[in-house]
């Protein structure tokens, strides 16, 4: 019996009777395997170089499952390595999935977290975006937070790599000096996906689920602008529902560029320049 067969056994209470290789995800090997009992399951496994990963992300999928708002797969077990969930079957993005889950991530954000930068209970502060380290550490606002724990981290590691100038690791740095000015900066803490970008938006039986979370107490905003950055089938639809259930700031459109220097900077840090260049740009046309 092989590594995750054994695993599998002891979670579940079921022997394995086939396992499938998935394709994607840059932090771990994904399988569906289905059980002898019948079940199919998700299983996921992360790299040992990612310590913590596997309890920041089941922390996570149990905190966005709590207010029952928004679809989140069950986990059904977890070691250090390896993460068991639900199957779910994938499916096709429509307008009227898209209108409910931008109401059910309007809800979720209304159920709060305890600060800025909160990790979800139990889950580490130590945790992962991707295959970057991410540090979720309480504080007493959210530009502090986003420029201390989100932005600076990775700009350093930029400008370490060449990636950025002098002149253009400054003026992020200036950006980040100012975001307290920004409308809406004092928005209490939501309970934020924290990764939401669209390949973490899976669709299945007439739904958008939320997978592969990195939760923690953040912006609202954050969560939305990470959702355009790579495009999201429907994202219209989405945002206008949402501004039903959770109206915005005035100029919410001109404030994503500035919540999408987190994960743009990451990207430069993992995948090179260009991700660099978008993220100075975004700092050039940051309503400030």
């Amino acid at each position: 019996m092989g590594e995750i067969d054994e695993v599998v056994r002891r979670l579940t209470g079921s022997e394995v009777a086939d396992v499938r290789e998935l394709g994607g995800g840059d932090a771990g090997a994904a399988r569906s395997v289905l059980l002898a009992d019948g079940r199919r399951v998700f299983v996921k496994a992360n790299p040992p170089e990612l310590p913590g990963a596997v309890a920041a992300e089941a922390a996570s999928l149990a905190w966005l499952a709590e207010p029952g708002v928004v679809p989140v797969p069950e986990v059904l077990g977890s070691t250090e390595r390896y993460l068991i969930t639900e199957h779910l079957e994938p499916g096709r993005p429509d307008a009227a999935a898209a209108e409910e889950l931008g109401r059910g991530l309007a809800r979720l954000h209304d159920a709060g977290a305890p600060a800025h930068g909160s990790p979800p209970p139990g889950g580490p502060a130590d945790a992962w975006i991707g295959l970057a380290p991410m540090r979720d550490e309480p504080a007493a606002d959210w530009p502090s937070f986003y420029a201390e724990h989100r932005v600076l981290p990775y700009l350093r590691g930029a400008a370490d790599r060449g990636l950025l100038d002098a002149e253009e690791s400054a003026l992020v740095e200036r950006v980040c000096g100012r975001l307290s000015e920004l409308p809406g900066a004092g928005a209490p803490p939501a309970r934020l996906h924290g990764d939401l970008w669209a390949g973490n938006v899976h669709w299945s039986g007439g739904a958008g689920w939320l997978i592969d979370p990195a939760a923690h107490g953040g912006h609202p905003e954050t969560d939305l602008a990470m959702l355009a950055l790579f495009g999201c089938p429907h994202l219209d639809r989405l945002r206008a529902a949402y501004r039903e259930v959770r109206p915005l700031a005035p100029g919410w459109e001109d404030r994503i560029g500035v919540h999408q220097l987190f994960p743009l900077l990451v990207h430069a840090v993992l995948f090179g320049g260009g991700y660099a260049r978008q993220a100075v740009a975004a700092a050039r046309a940051a309503p400030l």
